[in-house]
């Protein structure tokens, strides 16, 4: 697997955990996010990055700011992103499992560096269920690709 990893000045904290919980995983990342404590736009770095998930260059994307919103609505504007924003373990599994979920989304003034690592790792290593879940993710590339 191979994730992209990227975030604004509001979620450089986390981000920092999240990169760690990749290197004990083992799991082969870019890191695409900004290093200043100065405000940055976010959708300059959820964009590009949703782009390469979009495109194939990443499996997976993990995209951290201040509330998590931001990045996430970005990244939803991308033909291809299923991003899911969330501050709880149980969700990110089951965004995993029924929503096939390929950006997740988190906001470091919501949770902590702790629990995002928890997400993270949950979410990482989820499945997607396939079945009548495959079904409801069709329908939305149908309508996207209108």
């Amino acid at each position: 697997m191979k994730v992209i990893i990227t975030a604004d000045h509001a979620g450089m904290t986390i981000r920092n955990e999240v990169k760690n919980l990749l290197d004990e995983m083992g799991i082969d990342y870019e890191d695409t996010g900004c290093d200043c404590q100065s405000s940055v736009d976010y959708p300059d770095y959820a964009l590009p990055a949703a782009e390469r998930v979009a495109k194939g260059e990443f499996d997976r994307g993990i995209f951290i700011c201040g509330t998590g919103i931001g990045m996430s609505i970005t990244a939803n504007k991308v033909k291809g992103i299923r991003c899911a924003l969330v501050h709880d373990v149980y969700t990110a599994k089951l965004t995993r499992q029924h929503n096939d979920s390929n950006v997740l989304a988190m906001g470091e003034r919501v949770i902590g560096p702790g629990l995002a690592r928890e997400i993270a790792k949950n979410w990482l290593e989820s499945e997607f269920d396939g079945g009548r879940h495959a079904n409801r993710i069709g329908k939305i590339t149908t309508y996207e690709d209108k």
